[in-house]
């Protein structure tokens, strides 16, 4: 196949804009990614947790997704799918919403959508994209649950300090290992779903 100079440079200019503009997404993409994220998180939270031996702390698959969501859409997409969708899931059981694991799962959130700035999980997602997913998700729950939850609980709630910094250690790790496989299992399949730049080749 033969390409003039003309047709060449158009083409690298193409190849370059759609690099570029890769991981971009409209703000209505963005919006229904949040409201189908939230719905998501809920579900996977409400019905397919996992009690553990610490009272009120569940192991749960939702992390994964909302990982996998956040390194998608950014760390605003990801604060709001975790502040709804756990709000939510608090609210179904009808003791009220627990607003200190709301806020940490917000949080969590938010430092999975700013790791994931340097991956371009549209383009690839191998050894380093995988190494960079995890050691974010792995700051993002220490963060939430290592900090942030058992604060606000002693804070809000006046909870005994013993027993939240339990209840974090225990959900923070439950959190990390299912994040490792579920969010990274996403990933890799999206990436791999995903038509490379280049693939596509032009025929006369």
């Amino acid at each position: 196949m033969i390409f003039s100079n003309n047709e060449y440079h158009i083409e690298h200019i193409s190849l370059c804009k759609g690099r570029n503009t890769m991981n971009k997404k409209s703000p209505v993409v963005t919006i229904v990614a949040i409201g189908i994220g939230a719905a998501l998180f809920f579900v996977l939270g409400r019905f397919v947790a996992i009690p553990s031996p610490v009272p009120n702390t569940n192991i749960s698959i939702q992390y994964g997704l909302l990982a996998f969501m956040a390194t998608l859409f950014g760390p605003l997409a990801g604060l709001l799918i975790a502040f709804i969708g756990h709000a939510l899931i608090d609210f179904s059981y009808g003791w009220g919403i627990w607003w200190s694991w709301v806020i940490a799962s917000g949080v969590a959130g938010i430092v999975m959508g700013l790791g994931a700035k340097k991956i371009n999980v549209e383009k690839s997602f191998g050894t380093k994209e995988i190494v960079t997913f995890n050691i974010t998700q792995v700051i993002a729950h220490l963060i939430a649950w290592g900090i942030v939850a058992p604060v606000l609980d002693i804070l809000i709630y006046s909870e005994p300090a013993n027993k939240v910094f339990l209840q974090g250690l225990v959900g923070g790790l439950a959190n990390i290992v299912t994040t490792a496989i579920v969010g990274t299992l996403l990933c890799v399949a999206y990436a791999a779903a995903k038509p490379k730049a280049g693939s596509l080749k032009k025929e006369n």
